[in-house]
């Protein structure tokens, strides 16, 4: 197993979400140039050889605050897009 990763720790005081940003700020839905991203996922083998990730599960936790989008294509092979501005109209 492989885990990718983002954490934003909230105490959440008065009562909202922190406005801490992830990423570019920008959410997963908003592609490249706007959202972050990882691409060409690969991990290496017991002999060395580079191996395309299978079975890519994705998660967001409070996806109204930061996201998560993945894809695979012949250019970039798997990708994810992630990330969000923290709290916004969707976050309180």
């Amino acid at each position: 197993m492989v885990q990718f990763g983002g954490e934003i720790v909230n105490t959440r005081p008065s009562g909202f979400h922190t406005s801490t940003q992830m990423g570019s700020s920008h959410f997963a839905g908003e592609g490249f140039g706007k959202a972050s991203y990882f691409r060409n996922l690969q991990v290496v083998d017991w002999d060395n050889n580079l191996l395309p990730l299978k079975n890519i599960h994705v998660l967001a936790d409070h996806p109204n605050c930061y996201d998560i989008k993945q894809g695979q294509n012949k250019v970039w092979g798997n990708y994810f897009y992630y990330g969000g501005p923290g709290r916004n109209v969707r976050c309180p």
